[in-house]
């Protein structure tokens, strides 16, 4: 799938399971005209993974938030979200250790 008809200019117009007399052209699914005729542009998936791993990093905090309050405890939650959880948690740690720390208070003391 799909059978695609094409205008004048080369444009689908429309999509097609079967073939037809107006639609005889067989493109796959991937094929960048059919991508661009169901409205999906090769920016959009790099737009929602980008949203979706921010909004990832909102959850985890949401979650910190209310631990931290003691409104839920990790306990709370399932046993596969707390191994998620756990699992962010350990690379974070892991990759902020090797990353450049430019706020936090060093063994010079305060030099002005």
């Amino acid at each position: 799938m799909p059978y695609v008809r094409r205008n004048a200019e080369g444009t689908i117009t429309s999509l097609h399971r079967e073939r037809s007399l107006e639609a005889v052209e067989y493109l796959d699914d991937r094929h960048p005209d059919v991508q661009a005729f169901v409205g999906n542009t090769s920016k959009q998936p790099e737009e929602f993974s980008r949203l979706d791993a921010d909004f990832v990093r909102v959850i985890e905090d949401v979650i910190d938030t209310l631990i931290v309050k003691n409104i839920i405890n990790i306990t709370d939650l399932p046993g596969e979200a707390q191994a998620k959880l756990f699992a962010r948690k350990t690379f974070r740690e892991r990759v902020s250790k090797n990353s450049l720390r430019l706020f936090e208070p060093t063994d010079f003391g305060d030099v002005i």
